[in-house]
């Protein structure tokens, strides 16, 4: 029986040869004018069509024979092959991913046999941390080549949606240092809630960053390399005056991993009755307080560091200005008076 083709060929004027898909009317060029490389391709494309299973076997053997190790190679291998080209903090999150059980279904599944369901699956039973770390363990074996074509459509992945994080409230704060039995711990909840600085950089601290002169401190950020430089005052001083004098402030946090200080504060939220809140949510709130006392938003970016998105959420959040009345202004330009705006915009630096 003879099966009629999807596409059919045909030699414009310029002389290359164009494919015409018959059933949406579209046309490609072959990119040749030679005939018989045409006709391959032609005959290829309506093979392809009509026995797509087929297809796929056949590229196989040929993807097989350019990488010996394409049978093989899981996405696990993938992982392994990332985390020896990291190091420090980023090699230690990409080791737990390697472990991580949302990533079971498809760990040890081989590169050639995963299909976009094996990924939407995964993406449906993981998390947002699931979603980005899935695009870039597949971001990295296209770059590789070590697959052909994508799994998954650019157009068909899940939006990465970051849960929205608030500002820890006074009263919460209040809660957990009051319950707090450890006095390192219990300071460093303080000079998160005072300084505003990420947890690792407060962790570690070293009394050499303070300058007693001056009262400031001053220390490179870890996670961009930015220099902070903070002022401090009599609360902060006192607090600072508990903590050891050389070296490390906090030296038995600076030695554990970001993650485990994390959980040592979930447990300690758990205890107080305080949901919704993480070490981080201390950094928007010190930008929060810092904009609703008028504090200039270029002081707040010399604080947090000038990347902070936690100053740029908090400034851009109210940075419109209210305008007063226009009778207030024709009344005190009569008077020689002028009228002063309720609120300044933030300034947008660096």
């Amino acid at each position: 029986m003879h099966v009629k083709n999807r596409y059919r060929i045909f030699k414009r004027s310029s002389g290359i040869f164009f494919i015409q898909d018959n059933l949406t009317g579209k046309q490609e060029s072959l990119k040749t004018r030679d005939k018989n490389v045409a006709k391959q391709l032609f005959v290829a494309r309506n093979e392809a069509h009509r026995q797509p299973a087929m297809n796929i076997q056949i590229a196989q053997i040929y993807l097989r024979h350019s990488d010996a190790r394409l049978a093989t190679r899981t996405w696990q291998d993938v992982i392994n092959q990332i985390i020896e080209a990291k190091s420090g903090d980023t090699r230690t999150r990409w080791e737990y991913i390697g472990k991580c059980k949302d990533f079971e279904l498809i760990r040890n599944r081989k590169l050639i046999e995963t299909t976009a369901e094996h990924f939407l699956k995964t993406l449906k039973d993981g998390t947002t941390s699931t979603n980005v770390y899935l695009r870039r363990l597949h971001n990295y074996a296209i770059g590789m080549h070590w697959i052909p074509w994508p799994v998954l459509p650019k157009r068909q992945w899940p939006a990465v949606v970051h849960r929205e994080r608030r500002a820890i409230t006074f009263d919460e704060h209040q809660k957990i240092i009051n319950r707090e039995g450890n006095l390192a711990t219990r300071a460093f909840y303080q000079l998160l809630w005072h300084l505003g600085g990420s947890q690792g950089d407060i962790a570690n601290l070293r009394a050499e960053d303070i300058d007693w002169n001056d009262r400031t401190i001053a220390y490179e950020r870890q996670k961009t390399g930015v220099t902070s430089l903070i002022s401090f005052g009599d609360e902060v001083a006192e607090i600072l005056k508990t903590l050891p004098q050389v070296g490390q402030l906090f030296p038995a946090l600076a030695r554990i991993h970001s993650r485990h200080r994390a959980k040592l504060f979930i447990k300690r939220l758990q205890t107080v009755g305080v949901t919704g809140v993480s070490l981080h949510s201390y950094r928007y709130a010190w930008a929060e307080r810092a904009r609703a006392a008028g504090y200039p938003e270029r002081f707040a970016m010399q604080a947090l560091g000038h990347s902070s998105k936690a100053v740029h959420r908090a400034y851009a959040r109210k940075a419109q200005v209210l305008l007063p009345p226009l009778e207030d202004y024709e009344r005190r330009a009569k008077a020689g008076t002028v009228v002063p705006m309720r609120s300044e915009p933030a300034v947008n630096v660096g």
